[in-house]
């Protein structure tokens, strides 16, 4: 019996699979070839004061000495606050009475906070306007001695 004839579909499958297979026999010599002649030098990178990696090292010239003493590691202690500082204005948005929580939107960030009934001084309730202090509570940013605005 003869050979079944063979379809132009079936040619062109074998033709793209032929020239894979060659393709990656090509790319594995490649990298025999130029695996000998990598250099440690072509993997160094330099970075200058500016965090940008450079290929060729920075000049000399223009190293600046720096103090160890000049050097802080722990948190910058801040400057003295006021009290008037830390208070924040808002608009209660939503508040549960019966859960005991709600949201208030800050006036300047228009962000939204978190409000415990335990943080609250007095009453509120939806569109009263509030001063309250920032904290950070489990799960991001909570208000803390919520009160009415005058």
């Amino acid at each position: 019996m003869g050979r079944s004839k063979e379809t132009y579909g079936k040619k062109e499958v074998r033709k793209k699979q032929e020239k894979k297979r060659k393709d990656k026999e090509a790319r594995k010599l490649a990298r025999k070839e130029n695996a000998n002649k990598l250099d440690n030098q072509d993997m160094i990178a330099y970075v200058d004061e500016f965090g940008n990696i450079l290929s060729e090292p920075p000049d000399i010239s223009q190293k600046k000495e720096v103090n160890l003493e000049d050097i802080e590691i722990s948190i910058p202690k801040g400057s003295e606050q006021n009290e008037e500082d830390l208070l924040k204005t808002g608009v209660v948005t939503f508040f549960n009475e019966q859960k005991g929580y709600g949201f208030i939107r800050e006036q300047v960030t228009k962000q939204n906070v978190f409000v415990h009934s335990k943080d609250i001084i007095g009453k509120i309730k939806e569109g009263n306007k509030v001063i309250f202090e920032l904290g950070t509570g489990p799960k991001g940013l909570i208000a803390t001695g919520v009160k009415l605005s005058e």
